[in-house]
């Protein structure tokens, strides 16, 4: 089973990569996540009673995060099982790889935040109006450098939890570990709130999303040390001094660690005060570096994030040939 798995992260890996999820399947049938998010709304909408008390509210979202996670896991595991034991290994590796590809998001969040670097060189305009796509802060309270600092902590945050932490999953689970991570990940960043709507009804899938993403988001901040290594100008011993210095500061158990590992890569300091819905967080600095981010080193950010995904790659395939020939 190890052997599958492994091998499935590798296909996908490969395959999310060379291809993303393809536009004319997106138009088709959506995507995965669209799904669960269709689920999650009417969980949110059936069993979320504002008037309810605190724990019969928690308490449904127990019960809620637990119905989205059997809804994905289950059918891929089904799916897994009868690949496995009706088709040719080959094609049900080519099958099953392919599911699990559509669950990573290493080529999507790439042209997303390039998008931003773009929009950036063309106008403060455009360059908030590009990483409003991926921040939930106020983009019109952003100068230039606080829209590249935005794109940069979205690249560090996303890497871990849009593209290693699904990979994890994988080899641990095969495509229904990564189905239900995914379905996880996807509850948290609709629900998992700290709003009076979802304060006590997203509580269960805040704190699980935080238990699942612990491993990769460690995991994401080795990569970038190893790729800052291998690219000049970038700073390793940077990278390992501002994670194991500020990564535990961050208000999230998680997002400090890679976000951190950038900033010391870069030479930056990221996070820091950040206003969400006319809301000043007082969150404390990643790395002790220039504030001052360009549009630059956002493209040395998206250097950093490809050699990244490249070694993840790597040891993937090493990974699946060693356990397939012993």
């Amino acid at each position: 089973m190890l052997s599958l798995n492994v091998s499935i992260l590798a296909g996908a890996l490969c395959w999310d990569a060379a291809f993303g999820y393809p536009a004319p399947v997106f138009r088709a049938i959506r995507h995965p996540v669209v799904w669960v998010g269709a689920l999650i709304t009417v969980l949110d909408r059936a069993l979320n009673r504002e008037g309810a008390p605190v724990p019969i509210r928690r308490a449904a979202g127990v019960l809620s995060i637990a119905v989205v996670v059997g809804a994905a896991a289950l059918p891929a595991a089904a799916l897994q099982l009868w690949a496995q034991q009706s088709l040719p290994s080959v094609v049900a590796l080519v099958l099953l790889g392919t599911m699990a590809a559509s669950l990573i998001a290493q080529r999507s969040l790439a042209a997303h935040v390039q998008a931003v670097a773009d929009g950036l060189d063309a106008g403060l305009d455009a360059g908030r109006a590009a990483v409003a796509q991926i921040v939930g802060r106020d983009p019109a309270s952003l100068d230039d450098a606080g829209v590249a600092r935005a794109a940069i902590e979205s690249l560090a945050e996303n890497f871990a939890d849009g593209v290693v932490a699904p990979a994890v999953w994988c080899a641990i689970g095969g495509l229904p570990g990564i189905a239900a991570y995914k379905a996880i990940n996807t509850a948290d960043s609709m629900i998992g709130h700290r709003t009076p709507r979802h304060l006590w009804f997203g509580w269960a899938s805040a704190r699980l999303d935080d238990l699942v993403n612990l491993p990769g988001s460690r995991l994401a901040a080795v990569w970038l040390m190893l790729a800052a290594l291998l690219h000049r100008g970038a700073h390793a011993r940077g990278a390992l001094q501002a994670t194991l210095r500020d990564a535990r500061g961050h208000r999230s158990p998680n997002a400090g660690w890679p976000e951190a590992a950038l900033a010391g890569a870069l030479g930056l300091r990221l996070a820091g005060p950040r206003r969400y819905h006319g809301v000043v967080a007082e969150d404390p600095w990643m790395g002790d570096g220039r504030a001052e981010a360009t549009s630059n080193d956002i493209r040395a950010a998206l250097r950093l994030y490809r050699t990244a995904c490249g070694l993840q790659i790597s040891v993937s395939l090493i990974a699946a040939a060693a356990i397939a020939s012993s």
